[in-house]
């Protein structure tokens, strides 16, 4: 494995730790301003959740158009939805395919060999990075979407081919060995040609969870990356009449359109 220079940390004020084990630790490390000043609701009832998720299963779609048209709070003015943290075996298979098969860019990277854990924060930018670490944070800080690889050091040396659970029907770590049906689903990206993405996807290695002819759902497709987390892979666009996204006649598996299985839900 090679080895990454470590960054000094300079002027930052980090969140809590527990020492040698990044995973006790919260997504957003870093305190910027005073973000960790912010009151902190209380706990909900559980007499009213236990309520809106009875009113949820009866909703009709209209009653979620609400959501759409309501202000924000105006004191959530300026937040930005940064990042989504997944925990990765080895950083440098990662990086090479989220910068080489997505064409992400890593904006920023900082290790804590003290802790045992380094992150490195990726994202589908194009623009040059700006000079000097501080106005990279601050780049990296604004920029919607990245995701926040997290590094546990000596993870690449394990002998299992996979450390981490994906959430989606996976028995990684599980006690019983049973795959369990998690939370978390997929990250996904958009592009104005799936088809031809997945060809190039599957050129450069890529594993092909779902073509876009595959199952119930035609012209989205899924990937893995090498951690098996999903990816799920969506046109721009789609026709605002009938719902439908664009396809083709027969896409990289060599799937027709009328073939392939029918939906299946990645949790189960």
């Amino acid at each position: 494995l090679g080895t990454l220079p470590v960054i000094p940390q300079v002027g930052r004020t980090w969140g809590r730790q527990k020492v040698g084990d990044a995973r006790a630790l919260p997504c957003a490390r870093f305190r910027i301003a005073h973000y960790w000043q912010l009151p902190v609701a209380p706990p909900p009832d559980p007499r009213r959740l236990k309520r809106s998720r009875a009113a949820m299963t009866t909703a009709t779609p209209d009653a979620f158009a609400a959501y759409m048209t309501a202000e924000p709070a105006p004191e959530t003015k300026g937040f930005v939805m940064q990042q989504t943290m997944l925990r990765v075996k080895d950083p440098f298979k990662s990086l090479d395919f989220y910068t080489k098969v997505l064409g992400f860019k890593l904006l920023m990277y900082k290790q804590f060999p003290q802790w045992g854990f380094s992150v490195f924060f990726v994202a589908p930018r194009h623009d040059p990075l700006p000079e000097g670490d501080d106005a990279r944070w601050e780049q990296c800080m604004r920029t919607p979407g990245c995701i926040e690889l997290t590094w546990n050091h000596g993870s690449e040396t394990e002998a299992a081919p996979m450390v981490y659970n994906t959430g989606n029907a996976d028995a990684t770590g599980t006690v019983d060995g049973q795959p369990i049906k998690g939370g978390f689903g997929h990250i996904g990206i958009t592009c104005a040609d799936v088809y031809a993405a997945c060809e190039r996807f599957q050129a450069l290695g890529a594993v092909i969870h779902k073509s876009p002819n595959a199952g119930g759902m035609k012209g989205l497709a899924f990937i893995k990356d090498p951690d098996n987390y999903l990816i799920e892979i969506l046109p721009h666009a789609y026709d605002l009449t009938t719902g439908a996204m664009p396809t083709q006649p027969i896409d990289c598996m060599g799937i027709k359109l009328d073939g392939g299985a029918g939906y299946k839900d990645n949790s189960k």
